[in-house]
């Protein structure tokens, strides 16, 4: 997996980021989703990296990355917070602008980071989401059962820490299985190394901080800047799976012209994990727009 990648760790202002870098050409920066780390690029990393300067992290609190404590208001986990960390990465890298391409949780990120850093994000792919404050203010009943795990995370401490960590396989399973629609998808090594690092408290503990702050400031966040009437200014590329909530509940790009003047995006024949179940699409979708 990622021949030809290195390794790197950077100091950011807030923790310290762990990734992979490997290509020549633009640079592009991917950014995961739950319950996943940087690996789940793996298959289409190397494809992007003929075409590309690909950097692929671990985003702050997830994997080999830093877990810092924070304050009361979770904003140490924020996706301001966490989007400031990877424009200091890609900065550290040599790389003032460059795109961005974000599976769930890492697409929540990309677009904050370009309404924030508009300077920075030259184009944005969003994988499989619509933003938060529309998926908080549209919620109804499907929602509520569907994407249960926003609201389980999003609990008082210590309440899922404490569950996550008397099964972290079941929980890890479960996501994997139950939002995907090949499950066989996942490596077992993969596989394994993504449970092994929810048996870490403090990465369970930080990712459930990103889940209050989701609720919290991240929805504030996203209400202030539509209130202003602050839109991304890059082109927008959004894919998601034919099956799945996003396509089921809303219109995914009649909400992203709502928040960006330029988008594109189409669905793609797979279950919620694109770049795993559907690697060969998804890169080539990425190559076009990117």
């Amino acid at each position: 997996m990622f021949e030809g990648f290195e390794d790197f760790e950077l100091q950011t202002s807030g923790t310290t980021i762990r990734g992979r870098r490997g290509g020549t050409g633009p640079p592009m920066l991917l950014l995961h989703g739950l319950p996943q780390t940087h690996l789940m690029w793996h298959r289409v990393a190397p494809r992007l990296a003929r075409r590309f300067t690909v950097v692929a992290t671990d985003l702050r609190g997830f994997g080999d990355s830093g877990k810092p404590d924070g304050p009361a208001d979770h904003s140490a986990y924020s996706m301001r917070a966490l989007a400031e960390d990877q424009v200091e990465v890609m900065a550290a890298l040599g790389h003032r602008d460059f795109r961005v391409v974000g599976h769930d949780r890492g697409a929540r990120c990309g677009y904050r980071m370009a309404l924030d850093r508009p300077d920075r994000v030259v184009r944005l792919a969003v994988l499989d989401i619509v933003p938060t404050a529309e998926a908080f203010e549209r919620a109804g009943k499907e929602f509520s059962l569907g994407y249960w795990v926003w609201s389980f995370l999003a609990a008082p401490e210590p309440i899922p820490e404490t569950l996550i960590a008397g099964a972290p396989e079941v929980f890890v399973g479960r996501l994997l299985d139950s939002w995907s629609a090949t499950p066989a998808a996942f490596p077992a090594e993969v596989r394994a190394q993504y449970v092994e690092k929810f048996r870490d408290p403090a990465t369970v503990h930080a990712i459930c901080e990103q889940y209050r702050a989701a609720a919290t400031l991240d929805h504030d966040h996203d209400r202030a800047d539509r209130d202003a009437g602050r839109r991304i200014a890059c082109p927008v590329l959004a894919l998601w799976d034919p099956g799945g909530a996003v396509a089921q509940w809303y219109d995914p790009l009649e909400i992203w012209l709502e928040w960006a003047d330029d988008v594109t995006g189409a669905a793609i024949g797979a279950g919620h994990f694109l770049p795993e179940e559907a690697p060969d699409e998804t890169a080539e979708r990425l190559i076009d727009f990117l």
